[in-house]
């Protein structure tokens, strides 16, 4: 005879989770809802229709080529450590990562503890080690981005893109300087076995969170993993700059499509441009991605109507990889 109580207990767990599903979808489709409630289809259409279906399937192709290049770098790392890793898996992870990010308020960051969520669910990597692979992750990334806009600043400056007395300017340049060597800073002391987080968090470790000891401890991690592991730590970075050509290339593309006509420098300062409107803490960077492209591409003699089209291509592109992503994010956490 069936024992009633045993029924309740195992029909509890099914009704929360179901709750949790529910509950997560909504809060995923609400977010959905709000990211593209005011975006312009209509626009995005009229600058999508005058493509040719072989350029749009080059820029898809060339998109794919660059989340799989991230995706391969995130891989590297943990596969150092996990040799039987995945890759496809985490192409679905890094989708859902940026789905998270892209339409939340901030610098595009924001879904990095659903990278360490997958490691350690999916794959029974330990919460220490997971945070180490995504703070690895995130420095390199860090790191080709930062030489990214070194580049563009020299190319916004050759291109008079900006303009003001020769000492301030040298003093901003300076200071971009400064702020482009961290990420290698932080590399090369971590490959020395110096931990600077760990120097500035130790005297409030015993007082302070288990937060903040998953910090340290994730730190010692990643500057063991710099040591341990230098020949995938170059093959991450040699991925990264390889994303990093794609992007370059599929920008070139895109302005190419669209009619403009600019050189490889002033690719390069408008590029730039368009990486600091991601860093302004808007979702997707809203309104300062529109606004960096029509000042940049209007200083080379281009149309703003043909600027917009470019940002609008850009929302087509962006919203497509975000939607999926928070579909797979939804799925992914629901399970």
């Amino acid at each position: 005879m069936a024992n009633p109580s045993s029924n309740l207990s195992t029909a509890k767990p099914k009704s929360r989770s179901l709750i949790t599903t529910v509950a997560i979808y909504a809060v995923l489709f609400v977010l959905l809802y709000f990211a593209l409630r005011n975006a312009p289809f209509a626009e995005i259409w009229n600058a999508l229709k005058n493509l040719k279906l072989w350029q749009i399937c080059l820029i898809l192709l060339l998109n794919a080529f660059v989340i799989t290049c991230m995706t391969a770098r995130w891989w590297i790392i943990v596969r150092a450590e996990n040799p039987s890793m995945p890759f496809l898996p985490m192409v679905r992870y890094r989708l859902s990562v940026f789905g998270l990010s892209y339409f939340t308020p901030g610098p595009q960051v924001g879904g990095e503890p659903l990278q360490i969520i997958y490691l350690q669910r999916n794959h029974g990597i330990t919460f220490a080690r997971a945070t180490s692979a995504v703070i690895m992750d995130k420095l390199l990334e860090f790191l080709v981005n930062f030489v990214l806009i070194g580049i563009g600043a020299w190319a916004i400056v050759k291109v008079g893109l900006i303009s003001g007395s020769g000492i301030r300017l040298t003093l901003s340049l300076i200071g971009l300087g400064a702020l482009l060597i961290l990420p290698l800073a932080y590399i090369i002391l971590l490959h020395m076995g110096i931990h600077p987080l760990a120097k500035i968090l130790k005297p409030l470790v015993k007082k302070t969170s288990k937060a903040t000891r998953l910090i340290v401890v994730a730190e010692q991690m990643a500057s063991i993993f710099c040591r341990k592991h230098v020949r995938s730590m170059f093959l991450a970075i040699m991925v990264s700059f390889a994303a990093l050509a794609g992007i370059a290339l599929e920008y070139y593309l895109m302005v190419s499509f669209l009619g403009m006509n600019i050189n490889a420098i002033q690719v390069f300062a408008a590029l730039t441009a368009m990486q600091i409107a991601f860093l302004m803490p808007l979702p997707g960077g809203l309104g300062a991605l529109e606004a960096s492209q029509v000042f940049a591409l209007g200083a080379f003699g281009q149309p703003a109507s043909a600027a917009i089209s470019l940002t609008l291509l850009m929302r087509a592109r962006d919203t497509l990889n975000g939607g999926i992503g928070l579909l797979l994010a939804g799925r992914g956490i629901a399970k």
